[in-house]
């Protein structure tokens, strides 16, 4: 189980990194591929809905009970997650309107893409140097099984769907080196 959070956030990682050379694309006041865009912020809006916002809720949970110490540390983190929905949602809005051939500002545009990344890449970082240790210390296999079955099944179904309909996104992904976040 830890090692499929592990894979998830390298996945991620991977995800926001197509994003940042997007971004990237737009400071130079080129146009990027904002169909490919598309793609990226609905998988990650899907995934974060169906699939990692359980698993945190999940080990949020268990870490409350078996590591109370540090539940005011998961709280954050999970408070920190839950900001990035509404920033990613706006995000989604704004490329729609581009998409629909609607003004928009791209400076700012750019700008809200710079600030989604760096919050979720501060994520990413939180999760990787503090959660994931705390659950390396503090679950038993015992303990990773019970995560692994408590995960909703359709949780783990949208991931596969998800993995299936984007095709682009996932050629994209493969081709891309990414920093470690």
């Amino acid at each position: 189980m830890l090692n499929q959070l592990r894979s998830d956030h390298a996945n991620m990682a991977r995800m926001l990194h197509v994003l940042q050379l997007k971004q990237k694309t737009l400071v130079q006041g080129e146009r990027p591929n904002f169909q490919l865009m598309r793609e990226v912020v609905d998988y990650i809006l899907s995934y974060m809905d169906g699939f990692a916002v359980p698993l945190e809720r999940i080990c949020v949970e268990r870490l409350g009970k078996v590591a109370p110490e540090y539940s005011s540390l998961t709280e954050k983190m999970a408070e920190d997650y839950r900001q990035l929905t509404p920033r990613l949602q706006q995000l989604s809005n704004d490329i729609d309107m581009i998409l629909m051939d609607n003004v928009l500002p791209m400076d700012r545009f750019a700008d809200d893409l710079k600030a989604y990344l760096d919050a979720h890449r501060a994520y990413l970082r939180h999760e990787r140097e503090e959660l994931f240790p705390l659950i390396d210390k503090h679950f038993s296999e015992d303990d990773m099984e019970a995560l692994r079955q408590s995960l909703p099944a359709e949780a783990q179904q949208s991931l596969e769907r998800l993995q299936l309909a984007y095709p682009e996104l996932y050629a994209e992904l493969r081709g891309a080196d990414v920093p470690n976040v």
